[in-house]
């Protein structure tokens, strides 16, 4: 066993406090990592918050992993000590049913393991994520990270990259779509990134005004202030696809009526409530709603690819472990453009 040094919730109305707990040894499948990295997600702070009804405490969070291999097991062939690495959202799977022999292991039958606020397979370990020095992984879940592009950009890919990348790739996105995103934060900055590399006409849906200039500089070719009724009426059927990325409440239909003919409407953000949607709103233009979660090992691996191949990362803010809870509270005034990396060299010290 390896001690680790890590920062953890004790409960759903406490604030994020230093905390050390054991790491596994390294099995023969296994592979060690020093963490260098790790990125901030909003689904951080639901399960923290215990928002999901699910959380098990104390849970060290972190999802979107990058760093160094420091150990290999015995008959690991696939990483060697002193690669970059990366672990994404969940650490294991069954590995058997339709969907893990598929390379869909984000929607396993039996479940998937979680990086953290899990548990093992042997359904009684708890899994402790990325706000940690150290983790232990399986090498199967495992990702190689190029060394071509800043690693701090490189963590948030683990989760919002493929979490976006995925259903665009899944609805088949490329030259002469029209794609709308809706809400330009984590996800929504990476969508524009990838939906532009991917040769789609890209429009910018939002609230905020002031995101205009960003979403341009991010690459995408149009903006709508949501506000704007008479913009909104303009655009009214005219997206193939619009990918929505809001967690927070929200009137679907508005969107659903930019979507032209045979339309699809790509959730990816998860409002707390139930939505309304009158069934004419799909009928009139045989419109649809799906929803994606993340993506397999083997398409988490394709996006690292191609990002590296197209110098995508994500546009970070590199904090410091100590500064997590203020993180949380600026995160939820969308006040960071457009995700926060901690340094865990900071948790070191």
């Amino acid at each position: 066993m390896t001690q680790v040094n890590a920062y953890a919730a004790q409960s759903a109305t406490t604030p994020l406090t230093p905390f050390n707990f054991s790491r596994r040894d390294v099995g023969a499948h296994d592979v060690q990592i020093e963490i260098l990295y790790c990125g901030v997600c909003h689904s951080d702070i639901h399960q923290v918050r215990n928002e999901w009804g699910n959380s098990i405490f104390p849970m060290v969070p972190g999802h979107e992993i990058v760093g160094r291999i420091t150990k290999v097991g015995a008959h690991v062939k696939k990483f060697k000590e002193g690669d970059l690495a990366g672990v994404g959202c969940f650490v294991d799977s069954c590995r058997t049913c339709p969907a893990c022999l598929a390379g869909d292991e984000q929607y396993c039958e039996v479940g998937m393991v979680a990086t953290y606020n899990g548990y093992e397979k042997d359904g009684k370990t708890p899994t402790y994520g990325g706000y940690s020095t150290q983790i232990v992984v399986d090498e199967n879940y495992t990702l190689k990270v190029s060394e071509k592009l800043s690693i701090e950009g490189v963590a948030p890919l683990l989760c919002a990259g493929i979490t976006t990348y995925s259903p665009l790739r899944h609805v088949g996105v490329g030259k002469g779509h029209k794609v709308a995103v809706l809400g330009l934060g984590g996800l929504g900055h990476m969508a524009v990134k990838f939906a532009s590399s991917f040769g789609a006409e890209v429009t910018m849906l939002s609230g905020s005004k002031s995101k205009e200039a960003d979403a341009k500089k991010l690459g995408a070719d149009h903006f709508v202030l949501t506000s704007d009724k008479n913009a909104m009426k303009d655009r009214a059927n005219y997206f193939d696809f619009i990918l929505n990325t809001v967690s927070a409440p929200h009137d679907y239909n508005a969107y659903l009526n930019l979507l032209g003919t045979n339309g699809t409407m790509i959730v990816v953000g998860a409002p707390p409530a139930p939505a309304e949607i009158p069934a004419f709103n799909l009928i009139m233009k045989r419109r649809s709603i799906i929803g994606s979660l993340i993506g397999g090992i083997k398409e988490t691996q394709e996006m690292l690819n191609y990002c590296a191949d197209h110098n995508i990362t994500s546009d970070v803010e590199v904090i410091n472990i100590d500064y997590i809870n203020n993180a949380y509270e600026r995160m939820l005034k969308n006040d960071v453009k457009y995700r926060f990396v901690i340094d865990i060299a900071s948790l070191k010290n």
